[in-house]
């Protein structure tokens, strides 16, 4: 038989209800279901911002580009006057001087981000890191007024003779021509160290997550520390270093004011390094306040839209190599 069971007698059986949520709860789903969506807009914010600065750039650009089609990549003539512009000296001026700046930039970061993760000692690391990463605080004025008073003097006396005259370089075409100082040559120079701190910063911290035990590896085997860090270090982060050098090219393609004050500002194709040249962005600092017709500012702008266009390009597969890095050391 089912055993039944009674309350005592005089006392009350509590109602089984639904349950009933505390209003402090109801408040924090709410306060949490506004967090996410303030955060998803925010988020949403930064792609809409891109999209509207190139939606925006590009239409300025159309009427030049689509009058001028290709031949606006391809021709030097520049002359507002007869409303005849071409692009082609700018753009090879800002590779050459991006090209200049890498090759001299990353052996010397490369080399300051394995002093620091692989031979400085503890208390050493830190400052000189932080004043690595300083160089990039740096105003660009600065570099410039620095470039002009003490650098370029120097190409002009002593580095452009000597690599025409001693080295007899002069017979290249790179390395011919009367030493003006400001140049192509000084221009991708003070780009140099303005990418340093960059490259080095992310060679740093790619060589320091490289996992202990790859170097613990390379030591059994018998290699010296510097063959370790040649055959198991640096293939090891080859990926975040290199992701590290396209970061540092895609600040120096969009660099304006240092390279201003020392590229000489000559729209002209030339394939020596000390002639003066242009790049995009300096051409737009000098020309844009004198704009006076709608073809020369659309001129400018499609200018800023190729460059923009190769920014994007350029950080793109940077932060892809990076991330690639990342998913290498985590695996």
């Amino acid at each position: 038989m089912p055993t039944m069971s009674f309350a005592p007698a005089g006392s009350a059986v509590p109602r089984q209800g639904p349950p009933v949520e505390s209003p402090s709860i109801e408040g924090s789903v709410t306060a949490d279901r506004i967090y996410r969506l303030s955060l998803l807009v925010f988020a949403l914010c930064v792609p809409l911002l891109m999209l509207l600065i190139f939606v925006e750039v590009g239409a300025a650009a159309w009427p030049a580009l689509h009058l001028f089609g290709l031949s606006f990549l391809t021709s030097s003539a520049w002359d507002p006057v007869k409303g005849q512009f071409g692009a082609a000296p700018a753009i090879v001026g800002t590779l050459l001087t991006s090209v200049i700046a890498l090759t001299l930039a990353t052996p010397l970061a490369l080399g300051s981000a394995i002093f620091l993760s692989e031979f400085s000692p503890p208390w050493l690391r830190q400052p000189l890191s932080f004043l690595v990463d300083l160089l990039a605080a740096v105003p660009s004025v600065v570099y410039g007024l620095w470039a002009i008073f003490v650098m370029v003097p120097i190409l002009r006396t002593g580095v452009m003779p000597f690599l025409r005259d001693t080295l007899h370089l002069g017979a290249t075409p790179f390395f011919s021509g009367p030493a003006y100082g400001n140049s192509v040559l000084a221009a991708g120079m003070i780009l140099a160290i303005m990418v340093l701190p960059y490259i080095a910063a992310v060679s740093r911290e790619v060589l320091m997550a490289v996992p202990r035990a790859q170097r613990e590896a390379a030591l059994a085997l018998g290699a010296t520390r510097w063959e370790m860090i040649a055959g198991a270090v640096i293939p090891y982060a080859r990926t975040g270093i290199f992701g590290g050098v396209i970061l540092g090219l895609g600040r120096a393609l969009g660099e304006t004011m240092a390279v201003t004050m020392v590229i000489g500002n000559r729209h002209e194709l030339s394939a020596s390094l000390f002639a003066p040249g242009y790049s995009m962005a300096s051409l737009i600092a000098n020309e844009f306040s004198e704009a006076t017709t709608d073809l020369h500012v659309s001129a400018l702008m499609a200018i800023g839209f190729v460059l923009l266009i190769i920014t994007l390009i350029v950080n793109g597969v940077a932060r892809w190599m990076v991330s690639r890095m990342g998913a290498e050391v985590r695996a």
